[in-house]
């Protein structure tokens, strides 16, 4: 018979306290991230105070009541296409003429709707590309008081109200538009008169890459009076409204530290921003054309439904739109009293010195704590400082210099020990991962019930941080010459702890050096060390080493600073958990592995974080094999019963995207068609097929479908949603009839030249060339993607972008194009030798076929379908 010795039972006692204790904890965090602790304010709220539910109202008309708010060319005259763009740009005009009329006398209202053009590079998903666009809507509105100047500084409240394909964009980003229309609603029904001037944008084009805010910021008449900014986006259906992006400088951060009645962001959001795939108009007004301060405020969680047909009002997080309204509210006030407010003249001639990111965080949106770079180096330096410092404190007096200088290597000894636990800590649960997925038939179980990935990772994730004690609990003290032979197991706690603070303490140097804003977390978990430290070692005189109770004097002090670790570490988590099924499908076998292996990473790393402060103490209970095996015991059990769950449901639903792609020869010439289909995440097509049988039977698929013998859908078929199509990995191609294509189309989109081409005198040719789109009937955006020798363009001012090279192939020049239009594109390429020029030509057709609908209508309810058609040509001059 199995029997525990008094020390397990001491261990196990511990164990399940602390899992007790750190239940509330992510009970209390979840509360918090889920926004449960506000109360959203009816439609009978004072006039004075932002109403949640006054901004769903605007969000149920756009989202449910407008069909569709994609930027949409209709090129038939006798089709009325998609009109719900333009419907909300007039939805939107009239809620402003409305405030308009019933303001007060003492402030000033002018409404514009502008019509944008333009054509510019960028950068987008580490992809070189040119954009180019045409008659694109902007609404704006000024509200300043009677005695302000033209040129007065400005704060300016940005967002979008055209939404993805497919989405009604009930939070992305129709919750935006609505929380700065209510926020436009108060300043006028308050009878606040602004210090400063407000201008509130409503751009009409950002999901094709930030192409209205672009056009604001490089033609309107207001754009050099802009101090400040705040853009609202969303990335899902609402919970924390987190500062994601701040600057340039600090002042922007630091007004919302001061304003915001309930903070949330952090300054590490920063630095993992650009791993995310996407991006916001943030970029336009503080780093590619305007070096404007402002905040980039986004909702971030609930992102199962972003950019899906799912994104409705209904998903929307209660009291999400509230705290969002509140803080914006209360942070425009800032910026409009703030003295720092200049508009791009004033700017100019100050030229302050930039004190770079500043590190700040909230701590459960109850406060938020905030240092600017300058004071950093002060609190950053001061926990390595004391690292080096304390041996010598503690040993000098008594023992002298030769033992303190042992003791400091012990300390360092201690250090290495807690960073083997932290690396076992994420390679256990790595390694069970990999196991389970090889004895598993499918990948991400944990998608649609992240808490599955808590009970798989965690348990083997502690036993891997308290696996280098139970092999070696016996500490090499270097100091053991020096002290008395009872004192050396104290000494050699003492030694793992301040080895523990030493490792966050380097942490937290280490990133403040290399100028990344992330390392406050390991700096608040060094400063609660040092007193929960001091009053563990007072209990101990009481109670002893081996009393629980001891143990008790050091986790209550540090229960504050491991629930901001639980916070965040559960805020990560939740974010990337949801952000799996998105970010792109990679070529197997790696492919299948990586979401599995990037979660089990991050929940192992954020396990050392919220255990880590306390296992150089807890861990003289816990680091028992008893303990260790009953750890890995849950885990397997975990990953067993993991395996038997479904990774989707209509809550947290697969992506598929399914093209009707039309390859065509000149304008009116069909060479193939096809259903191509694609996701973008780690279960690959046969999954789909095995699952959704309806999908696999109206394509024809068998049960015995392989790769090796399937038709796959190269990069060229995906060429209209580049580079989103870079995303995509061994996608597949079905056949498809040209009978619909050829009844529904007269003519298809096509390229031809316009004059004869000239021949300068240094010898470079120039081709001059003519894009019609034919008789589609709701395109989206145009993609040309052109090779060959070629020296410079009409595009983007002449200039070309850098040039993308895929896998060997020639260097290409990407230019997207969009907007409403009667006339043909007409541009120039121009050749520096004797070369051919080749155009492919990818266009974006909204507009289903009804085979289309009828293949849509067979994927079951856990798939979302991005459906889309694609018109391909290619032509060479």
């Amino acid at each position: 018979m199995f029997r525990l010795s008094s020390g397990d039972v001491a261990g196990f006692k511990l164990l399940f306290s602390l899992a007790v204790m750190y239940g509330v904890l992510s009970m209390v965090a979840y509360y918090v991230m889920q926004v449960k602790f506000i109360t959203p304010l009816g439609l009978d709220a004072p006039l004075d105070r932002f109403s949640e539910a006054r901004a769903i109202q605007h969000i149920r008309v756009l989202a449910h009541e407008i069909d569709g708010r994609q930027v949409t060319v209709i090129v038939d005259a006798t089709d009325e296409g998609r009109q719900g763009l333009h419907d909300a740009a007039k939805y939107i005009r009239t809620q402003l003429e409305m405030l308009k009329d019933r303001a007060g006398s003492n402030v000033r209202i002018e409404i514009e709707e502008n019509i944008v053009n333009g054509s510019f590079n960028m950068m987008f998903l580490g992809h070189s590309l040119s954009l180019g666009y045409r008659n694109h809507t902007n609404i704006v509105m000024r509200i300043s008081s009677i005695d302000s100047k033209d040129t007065d500084p400005a704060v300016l409240l940005n967002a979008h109200f055209d939404s993805p394909v497919g989405s009604p964009g009930a939070s992305d980003c129709g919750s935006c538009v609505a929380s700065i229309l209510e926020v436009a609603r108060i300043t006028i029904d308050s009878g606040w008169e602004p210090p400063k001037p407000l201008i509130f944008l409503f751009n009409g084009a950002e999901e094709l890459f930030m192409l209205g805010s672009h056009g604001f910021i490089t033609t309107h008449k207001w754009r050099n009076t802009i101090g400040a900014f705040i853009n609202l986006e969303a990335s899902g259906a609402g919970g924390l409204d987190y500062v994601c992006q701040s600057g340039p400088g600090s002042w922007p951060s630091q007004v919302y530290a001061q304003s915001a009645v309930r903070p949330m962001g952090n300054s590490a959001a920063q630095d993992i921003f650009g791993i995310v795939p996407g991006d916001t108009d943030y970029r336009m007004f503080a780093t590619d054309f305007g070096s404007i301060p402002g905040l980039d405020i986004i909702f971030v969680h609930g992102g199962y439904f972003y950019h899906t047909s799912t994104d409705s009002v209904e998903r929307l997080l209660p009291g999400s739109i509230q705290a969002r309204g509140d803080n914006l509210f209360n942070v425009v006030k800032g910026f409009t009293n703030s003295s720092k407010l200049q508009n791009a003249y004033d700017r100019g001639l100050t030229k302050e010195r930039d004190d770079g990111h500043p590190m700040f965080f909230d701590y459960l949106s109850w406060f938020l704590v905030y240092y600017s770079r300058r004071q950093g180096m002060i609190f950053h330096s001061i926990p390595v400082a004391m690292y080096i410092l304390i041996p010598f404190f503690l040993r000098f007096s008594k023992y002298g210099l030769r033992c303190s200088f042992a003791a400091l290597f012990d300390f360092m000894k201690g250090t290495l020990f807690h960073v083997i636990g932290v690396i076992l800590a994420v390679i256990f649960p790595i390694v069970f991962s990999v196991l389970r997925l090889l004895f598993a038939g499918q990948s991400m179980n944990w998608f649609a019930h992240p808490y599955l990935a808590y009970m798989m990772f965690i348990p083997c994730s502690l036993a891997g941080m308290l696996f280098p004690r139970v092999c070696w609990n016996f500490f090499p003290l270097s100091q053991s010459g020096y002290i008395l032979k009872s004192s050396k197991e104290e000494f050699a706690e003492e030694a793992r702890y301040w080895g523990a603070f030493g490792l966050y303490a380097c942490i937290s140097m280490a990133y403040f050096s290399f100028g990344l804003s992330g390392g406050f977390l390991s700096l608040s978990l060094a400063a609660f060390m040092v007193p929960a430290w001091i009053l563990y070692r007072l209990s101990v005189k009481y109670y002893g080493i081996e009393s629980l109770r001891s143990a008790a004097f050091l986790v209550v002090p540090s229960i504050p600073c491991l629930l901001h670790s639980v916070y965040f570490s559960g805020f990560l988590a939740q974010f990337l958990i949801e952000k799996m099924g998105m970010m792109g499908s990679l070529p197997p076998p790696h492919g299948y592995f990586i979401p599995d292996v990037i979660v089990a990473t991050t929940i192992g790393a954020v396990t050392g974080v919220c255990v880590g402060p306390i296992l150089p103490v807890i861990g003289h209970w816990l680091a028992r094999s008893s303990v260790v095996q009953f750890l890995l015991h849950i885990s397997v059990i975990a990953l067993a019963l993991t395996s038997q769950f479904f990774p989707y449901s209509i809550d947290a639903p697969k992506r598929v995207i399914l093209q009707h792609t039309v390859v065509t020869a000149d304008s009116g010439k069909i060479k193939d068609t096809s259903y191509d289909l694609s996701v973008v995440d780690s279960n690959a097509l046969p999954y789909l097929f095995k699952h959704a049988p309806e999908v696999a039977k109206e394509l024809h698929v068998d049960s015995d479908f392989s790769f090796e013998t399937a038709n796959l859908s190269y990069r060229e078929a995906w060429m209209g949603i580049y580079p989103l199509s870079s995303l995509f990995s061994r996608s597949l191609k079905f056949p498809a009839s040209k009978d619909e294509i050829t009844r529904h189309y007269r003519y298809f989109p096509h390229i031809s030249t316009t004059k004869k081409e000239t021949i300068s005198a240094d010898g470079s040719r120039r081709v001059y060339l003519e894009f019609s789109l034919g008789s589609l009937k709701e395109v989206w955006v145009s993609v040309l993607n052109i090779t060959g020798p070629i020296s410079g363009w009409s595009f983007a001012n002449s200039t070309l972008p850098a040039p993308e090279i895929i896998k060997g192939a020639p260097p290409s020049y990407i230019c997207r194009l969009s907007g409403v239009a009667n006339e043909n594109w007409t541009f120039w390429l121009e050749t520096n030798s004797s070369g051919d020029i080749r155009i492919e030509v990818g266009v974006v057709e909204q507009y289903l076929m009804e085979s289309m609908k009828v293949l849509k209508s067979r994927f079951p309810e856990w798939v979302d379908i991005i459906a889309l058609s694609s018109f391909l040509s290619t032509y060479i001059f």
